[in-house]
């Protein structure tokens, strides 16, 4: 298996014996592979487009819903309850703060993801239902990527929207963290406490580089979706009037969410 290899090819013993270290080694190249999508090298130009924004908002959302639920219900298990930190990490009610902001109080009936989010959330359910030792891989690189990344990221977004206020932005501030280096300390001083067997802690890494690969698929399937909503745009600007006339069919809500959708992706996952 793909996902088997990646672990077991960037990890060393050199790296000591801390899981957090482990799985910085385990995940080094799909890390760069993930830097590289085209929507995050526009995105650390400082070249995303509301547009570009508002639909790695949808993913990010329906990707925090699954993972928070998750953890919620699986918060007393061995592997779980030292890393629970919902006063301080929890993303979703910034997430639906932002998705009001841009899309009114209506917004849950906007939000249009592709595929890939889907499959990352079906993962993240199977998970939590069979085998919740394994969410562990998947907060560490959601949460502690977003709280690295969350100032920087809050500020390029903001210029590069031209947004006069944070407003839209909550997802990048982390309100119950007064410092997020000695936050993170805390957050892998208690990950590496996790008792976990030889074959536990190897199923981790691997779901590490999975977890990686859920986003680089989320990120080029968000780049083809809006890729092929402009083209369509194009073609079709002399339909417009026609296509207006009919906002309850299929074919147009889906074009229209994807025009204004509104979820973000980790984006900050890679700053960890």
């Amino acid at each position: 298996m793909e996902t088997m290899k990646s672990a077991r090819k960037n990890y060393t013993g050199d790296v000591g014996s801390d899981l957090s270290e482990q799985i910085k080694a385990a995940t080094k190249d799909n890390h760069v592979r993930a830097e590289n999508t085209q929507l995050m090298l526009s995105y650390q130009k400082g070249q995303i487009t509301l547009t570009q924004y508002k639909v790695l908002l949808c993913s990010l959302y329906e990707i925090y819903k699954v993972l928070e639920e998750e953890l919620d219900r699986n918060s007393s298990h061995p592997a779980v309850a030292p890393i629970y930190f919902p006063q301080e990490l929890a993303r979703l009610e910034s997430l639906e703060t932002d998705l009001e902001h841009f899309f009114g109080s209506d917004w849950r009936k906007r939000v249009v993801v592709p595929a890939a989010t889907h499959t990352y959330g079906e993962r993240l359910r199977k998970v939590g239902r069979d085998s919740p030792e394994l969410l562990v891989a998947h907060a560490y690189t959601r949460y502690l990527g977003d709280l690295s990344g969350g100032q920087v990221l809050g500020k390029i977004t903001q210029k590069s929207l031209g947004l006069r206020s944070n407003e839209g932005l909550s997802f990048f501030s982390f309100p119950g963290v007064t410092s997020p280096h000695r936050f993170k300390q805390l957050y892998r001083s208690r990950m590496n406490s996790i008792e976990l067997t030889e074959r536990e802690r190897a199923r981790v890494l691997d779901e590490a580089v999975a977890a990686f690969e859920c986003n680089i698929q989320v990120f080029d399937d968000l780049q083809k979706m809006l890729s092929v909503t402009t083209e369509t745009a194009d073609q079709s600007e002399d339909r417009a009037v026609q296509n207006a006339l009919f906002p309850s069919s299929p074919f147009m809500r889906f074009t229209v969410g994807l025009c204004v959708a509104v979820t973000t992706i980790g984006i900050g996952i890679y700053a960890m």
